[in-house]
Formats: C-alpha cells, sequence, structure tokens
C-alpha cells in the first residue's frame, strides 16, 4: 500500500469572504474551525502518514495561538506558504516525509469531503500517477465583457469543474514544479499537465464546495449533517468543548 501525505492549502487571501475577523479557513463552522474539518477526514485514514497545513506567513503567529494544541494532538505539519499557491504547495511538499509515496493537495477551505471521494481519488492516482476529484459543468456558460454584456455562449461540452484533493505520485509532482520556473497554475493538475502527464478525472460531488463566501458557511453547515462523521483514533484536541479557535 503506498503511502500518502496530504498538503493542507490554507495561505490565500480570502478577498472574497470579506470577513473582518477571519480567512475563510479559520472561520468557525459547526463547533469547530474550517479547516479542521478538512484535516479529520484525512487523519482517519490509515495510507495517511503525514499532514501539513501551509498558512501565509502573516498568519503563524496567531494561527499557532489557536490552534498549537491541535496541531501537537494531531500531528499536524505547520508551514510557512509562498506569494502564490504554486508557492505555498511547492514549501509544502518539501517538509513532506521522504518515505511518502504519493500526495494529496486539499483546499483547507474545502471541508465537505466524504470517505468514499477520497478512496476513489487515492486509489486512481496510486493506479495512473495523477487524478483529480471533479464534477461536470451543468450549467450554461457565458462569456462576459468589461462593459458587463455578454460576448458568447460557451460550450460546456467535455467543461468540468476541477475539485480537490489533487492526488500525484511524488515524483510526477516534484518534477512538475522543477519544470514549472514560474509558471502560477491556480491548481496543480495545470502544473502537472504542463510536463504532458496525463491527469485522470475522478467524479466527484457538489456537496464538496468550496467555501469562498460567508453564505457558504451555511451550505457547509447543512451538507455536513449529510456526511459520515470521523473516527479519529486519536483526541482531535485537548479540550472537550474546543473552545481554542474562539
Amino acid at each position: 500500500m503506498p503511502s500518502f501525505g496530504v498538503i493542507l492549502a490554507a495561505a490565500g487571501q480570502s478577498r472574497r469572504f470579506q470577513d473582518a475577523n477571519y480567512k475563510k479557513p479559520f472561520a468557525p463552522l459547526a463547533g469547530r474551525a474550517v479547516w479542521l474539518h478538512s484535516a479529520e477526514k484525512f487523519l482517519e485514514r490509515g495510507d495517511v502518514k503525514q499532514v501539513v497545513i501551509v498558512v501565509a506567513p502573516e498568519d503563524r503567529e496567531a494561527f499557532v495561538e489557536k490552534f498549537g494544541a491541535n496541531l501537537a494532538f494531531m500531528g499536524i505539519t505547520l508551514v510557512e506558504g509562498g506569494a502564490q499557491r504554486a508557492d505555498s504547495v511547492r514549501n509544502g511538499l518539501e517538509k513532506l516525509a521522504a518515505e511518502i509515496d504519493m500526495v494529496a493537495i486539499h483546499d483547507a477551505a474545502r471541508p465537505c469531503l466524504a470517505g468514499v471521494w477520497i478512496d476513489k481519488v487515492f486509489e486512481t492516482g496510486a493506479r495512473t500517477g495523477a487524478a483529480i476529484l471533479a464534477t461536470p459543468v451543468v450549467g450554461t456558460l457565458k462569456r462576459v465583457g468589461p462593459d458587463g454584456m455578454i460576448t458568447e455562449t460557451v460550450d460546456r461540452t467535455g467543461l468540468w469543474e476541477a475539485q480537490t484533493p489533487q492526488v500525484f505520485s511524488r515524483a510526477v509532482l516534484t518534477r512538475a514544479f522543477a519544470i514549472a520556473q514560474g509558471n502560477q497554475s491556480t491548481d496543480e493538475a495545470q502544473l502537472v499537465e504542463a510536463t504532458g502527464q496525463r491527469v485522470t478525472v475522478v467524479p466527484g460531488s457538489p456537496i464538496n464546495l468550496k467555501i469562498t463566501s460567508r453564505e457558504d458557511l451555511r451550505l457547509a453547515e447543512q451538507a455536513l449533517k449529510a456526511l459520515p462523521k470521523p473516527k479519529l483514533s486519536g483526541p482531535a484536541h485537548p479540550f472537550a468543548n474546543d473552545d481554542m479557535w474562539r
């Protein structure tokens, strides 16, 4: 069985979230921070040997103050991010233990994840070297000009919306970063595609939403109620009421 390392991407600026108190991965959701929901989905797995969370340098001090005990009890590695997502994920990759075979990158602000989806993308990634969760685009797509007027209706045939986790063999992902040379892609699959490596799409679910606005928190809270609860073998935190993030 291959060993997996998980990189939780939480170093973004959360500009669209528009909350003076929280960036979206650190906002409270159903009794704990958003990123903790994401982390728990991987910590319950026997094939995940290491979890790394990447935060912006300016958030590190406050993050440790609020979540330092969680990091210690859950065995999560904290890493500072870079200027762009690719820089942050590269920093996380460099901190993975040598024995890690496969790397999964997951948005820390994507907390509504089911184990069966992880199973499928992990298995496909281990078999093919590169796989992502995604959903087919079902809405009608319009290209809009700077004046707010529609310029084109875009054919949605064959279009899928990428999600995370995105799973790659460590060798494939390391090679992609070596070749990238400043290519600031919006996801890791794009970096890997640029090397000529084919990436397999594994059907995901709209429930696996990424929190972008405060309204998304309400949707996520309802989605979490419909998902199986993670069964951690150890404590997620030292305080039963999880007041440490407040």
